[in-house]
């Protein structure tokens, strides 16, 4: 089966995609590494309350936060075509012919988004985290950070930004100190302790919920 066929041609797109990204990456032309700095304005329709655990308990799904969004991209891109070709290949042995271009790609978005929550989850652990030269990361606990995307709990750290005493902007992943806490997405924290390249934080809601008792 030939992936420059009308029926794969959502998926020639998407690997045509993630090499076109790859390589822009490489030589240094394009930053796809996206922060979380763009904050998403909830409509007054929709319960304020209930939307961050919402959003977040998505985010968390799909593994976004959990790596650079270029990595989660790349590997989502990769795993959409890779399913949406092998299912037309599928289609097409078991049936004489394979399905509506239209339909695969939307069979193939359902099975690769929680795919690719699976996938990043390791990779997480084994990337080096972004940081500068400037201080040692030590000198970050103790100082003000805020969730980026997803939400974290104990076992399952999220991405975060966190300023050091320069300015700079470094992006650590975090878990709460206390194992009955959550932090959600655009939460502000405060890193209290590191293990290693993992930062333990208390949520600042908290904090302040403690100094009034």
């Amino acid at each position: 089966m030939s992936l420059l066929a009308d029926h794969n041609l959502p998926f020639a797109i998407a690997l045509g995609l993630m090499l076109l990204f790859a390589l822009l990456q490489i030589i240094g032309l394009g930053d796809f590494d996206f922060d979380g700095e763009v904050d998403f304005e909830i409509s007054k329709d929709v319960d304020a309350a209930a939307a961050p655990g919402l959003f977040g308990s998505l985010t968390t799904l799909l593994g976004i936060g959990k790596v650079p969004f270029f990595v989660w991209l790349v590997v989502f891109l990769f795993m959409f075509a890779a399913i949406g070709v092998s299912g037309q290949s599928l289609a097409e042995s078991l049936t004489g012919s394979p399905l509506y271009a239209w339909l695969a790609a939307l069979l193939s978005l359902g099975a690769t988004l929680p795919i690719t929550g699976v996938l990043v989850r390791p990779l997480a652990k084994i990337m080096p985290q972004d940081e500068t030269t400037a201080v040692g990361l030590d000198s970050l606990v103790g100082r003000r950070a805020k969730l980026s995307t997803g939400r974290a709990a104990r076992g399952d750290a999220a991405r975060a930004k966190v300023y050091d005493i320069n300015g700079h902007a470094h992006h650590v992943m975090v878990e709460p100190h206390e194992d009955a806490s959550e932090i959600l997405e655009g939460d502000e924290m405060l890193l209290v302790r590191r293990e290693g390249q993992l930062f333990f934080a208390t949520p600042l809601s908290e904090r302040k919920l403690s100094s009034m008792n």
